[in-house]
């Protein structure tokens, strides 16, 4: 149990060094990726029972001690990120197929790296831990309608059905991880120290479908894009420390909304992208992966030596 516990800490340590791979292995010999293309919502709800089983009824209290914050974490993340993909997509007049691949990494909730990328840059992190949840459960209803509002111009989107895409790869997984913790307590511990190690192996399976299906269209609009996401992720971290501030929220509840405004449920993105529209649709998703887990370390440590004051 130790040497996988070891392991689960590495590959945790070392997850962007791993998209990195991957993405490349994709790139090269996309054949051989693209046999897990039609695994992708199965691994994304195993991401999401991961996340389940990690949480307890007692997390939700955070969300009592502290509604101000949370609501402001939440808010941030369904309003300034849609909103800031939006203008991305008009201002480098992007084809009708990347604008909603960016419009809808932009509307997704919260990514749990965000929560890891909280404690190290010494933020409140249950602070984090409550705004990934609830943006998590809310997203059935607000990614759906943000994205039908905001990408309907560019194409035909039916939101019922990425309503019910959501409710599956999401709400039922999370709920189902929920029930078994509860049923099971004792045994579900332990499993649980080990499950970021298959959030890990799946997300990284998922950008390597991804950029195997889409090599083509990568490699056409791939710097363009790249450039798209990484202003999409850096305003999203900016925006978002200085709307906690206007708010007089203090500094470690100020880096925990900035981090987690910033980073995305790409993954989601990029199932519900390969689900119903062009896997080029996927492409914002992917890069958007593997992109926040480069930048996530570097902002942690930058906000890990400015000292927390109320």
């Amino acid at each position: 149990m130790q040497a996988l516990l070891k392991l689960t800490n590495f590959m945790s340590k070392t997850f962007a060094l791993w998209a990195i791979v991957f993405a490349l292995l994709a790139f090269i010999f996309p054949e051989q990726f693209k046999i897990f293309a039609p695994c992708i919502p199965y691994l994304l709800g195993l991401v999401m029972f991961g996340m389940g089983i990690t949480l307890t009824f007692a997390d939700f209290t955070e969300v009592a001690k502290h509604p101000k914050s949370v609501f402001i974490g939440v808010a941030g993340q369904f309003i300034i990120m849609p909103a800031i993909a939006f203008g991305l997509a008009k201002a480098f007049d992007l084809p009708a197929d990347l604008a909603v691949g960016v419009i809808l990494v932009g509307s997704c909730p919260g990514g749990t790296s965000s929560n890891v990328m909280t404690y190290l840059a010494k933020g409140n992190t249950a602070l984090s831990v409550a705004c990934t949840t609830i943006s998590t459960l809310l997203s059935p209803i607000l990614t759906p309608a943000i994205f039908y509002v905001l990408a309907s111009q560019w194409l035909d989107i039916n939101a019922g059905a990425m309503f019910m895409s959501v409710l599956q790869m999401v709400l039922f997984p999370i709920f189902l991880g929920l029930v078994v913790h509860a049923l099971f307590k004792k045994q579900v511990e332990q499993a649980s120290q080990t499950m970021p190690l298959v959030s890990v192996i799946s997300i990284v399976v998922i950008l390597a479908a991804v950029v195997a299906v889409s090599k083509d269209k990568i490699i056409e609009s791939g710097l363009l894009i790249f450039s798209v996401v990484v202003l999409h992720n850096c305003l999203g971290y900016l925006i978002g420390y200085f709307a906690a501030k206007l708010f007089k929220l203090n500094t470690a509840d100020s880096k925990a909304v900035a981090i987690e405004v910033g980073m995305q449920n790409s993954a989601l993105g990029a199932a519900l992208a390969a689900a119903h529209f062009n896997p080029i649709a996927a492409v914002p998703s992917a890069l958007f992966s593997f992109w926040h887990n480069v930048s996530g370390p570097i902002l942690a440590n930058i906000f890990s030596n400015i000292k927390n004051e109320k």
